[in-house]
């Protein structure tokens, strides 16, 4: 009997009657009234980079290599992002190679580094695009090759 009195004792000291909002130093802004917001919304979903080295320091920074197929008469789009309303950066025709750095997360979508289209006799050659080696660390890739993403069904994995 005693401990339990003791035991109350102890915990109505330790108890504060004050309001937390009390104690906040701008406590005269919890009764103003909220202000109207506008609802945000995305007409298309932002820009994600194509991410090289994903698959460690010993390999290439981009994995694999793939050829464009079944794209149809208007060529299957490259995307800014892994997402079906993203903005459009070209379209790819069928046989058309790229290198796959990596995936979205629900394997939808192949992050790409499209391959140049090896150039006519006498002209310069193509620019390399930089991931057939290794790289230091995983990074978004900022070459001279375009990248975006494709839709996974549509690209034939052909080496890697």
């Amino acid at each position: 009997m005693v401990r339990t009195f003791a035991l109350l004792l102890t915990l109505a000291a330790c108890s504060d009657s004050r309001e937390v909002l009390d104690e906040l130093p701008n406590s005269s802004l919890v009764d103003a009234q909220p202000q109207e917001a506008t609802e945000a919304r995305m007409d298309t979903p932002a820009a994600q980079p194509v991410m090289i080295g994903e698959d460690g320091l010993r390999f290439d920074a981009c994995g694999g290599l793939g050829q464009v197929s079944r794209s149809g008469a208007g060529g299957l789009p490259l995307l800014a992002a892994p997402f079906a309303d993203a903005k459009i950066l070209a379209r790819l025709p069928d046989g058309q190679r790229a290198y796959i750095c990596n995936r979205s997360l629900d394997q939808k979508w192949l992050g790409v580094v499209v391959q140049p289209v090896a150039p006519a006799d006498g002209a310069p050659a193509a620019p390399d695009c930089g991931v057939s080696s290794p790289v230091d660390r995983k990074q978004a890739y900022d070459g001279p090759c375009v990248s975006g993403w494709l839709a996974s069904p549509y690209v034939r994995l052909i080496g890697g």
